[in-house]
């Protein structure tokens, strides 16, 4: 299953939620996360997308890790499982 496939079913979720979902590039800095999800029953939050069994990059955990230290939360997401279960 390809990353994309992922994404779209997320973005589908989110919505059928009635929450909102961003598209997000940090310009100029590597390692951001792909999407900042918004819904009514649960706090914001970032998702990494990933192919299945495909890791972070090591600039991606870095990232992560920073945004982490600042009470961001971020989910690492590679499956349609996953979407379901960080969005319960």
């Amino acid at each position: 299953m390809k990353e994309a496939k992922i994404e779209k079913y997320l973005v589908k979720r989110v919505k059928a939620l009635g929450g909102e979902i961003r598209k997000v590039e940090f310009i100029n800095h590597r390692g951001a996360p792909d999407r900042r999800v918004m819904t009514p029953h649960l706090p914001p939050f970032w998702v990494e997308l990933k192919a299945p069994g495909i890791k972070p990059e090591p600039h991606q955990v870095r990232e992560h890790k920073r945004m982490r230290r600042l009470g961001e939360i971020i989910e690492v997401v590679d499956s349609i499982e996953q979407v379901d279960e960080v969005l319960k």
